[in-house]
């Protein structure tokens, strides 16, 4: 003989939305553990603005090439930036990651790293020489600190 539980006395089936949503908030209001310490992560990253402008905007559309010399390794990083109508400068960052759509690199595909030392830079233009420098690539080191909570 079967018997049959009254209607209230049977289990819910609940969607699995409703029941995803009652553990979220049960898992939001349960208490958080204790911090026992707080450890920071860190990073630092040095680059170098080099720029060209055409200050009074006699080229029309220009192709920028830059290149930077690493005194050290003897290495040449190649960076070219096309110029529209309307642009008479442009500002780049050396180094640039790897991951970045242009960036710096030598001719066998290199990309170019942040190793400190002294660099020269030139940017061409229609394959002269158009402006150019030097700078010192600095030195960048990182200090974490964890703190103990007593």
């Amino acid at each position: 003989m079967k018997t049959f539980l009254p209607t209230l006395l049977r289990p819910i089936q609940l969607p699995t939305w409703v029941r995803l949503a009652a553990l979220l908030l049960v898992l939001a209001l349960a208490p958080a553990a204790p911090a026992r310490a707080q450890t920071w992560m860190v990073s630092t990253t040095a680059q170098i603005k080099l720029g060209v402008l055409d200050k009074f905007g006699q080229l029309g559309p220009y192709t920028a090439t830059f290149v930077v010399h690493n005194e050290k390794t003897g290495k040449d990083y190649l960076l070219v930036k096309e110029l529209d109508k309307g642009q008479s400068g442009i500002d780049v960052l050396f180094p640039t990651e790897p991951s970045e759509p242009d960036y710096f690199k030598t001719a066998e595909g290199e990309a170019a790293k942040a190793i400190p030392g002294r660099y020269t830079w030139e940017c061409r233009v229609g394959g002269k020489k158009a402006v150019g420098g030097r700078f010192t690539f600095p030195e960048t080191a990182n200090d974490v600190t964890v703190l103990d909570q007593r």
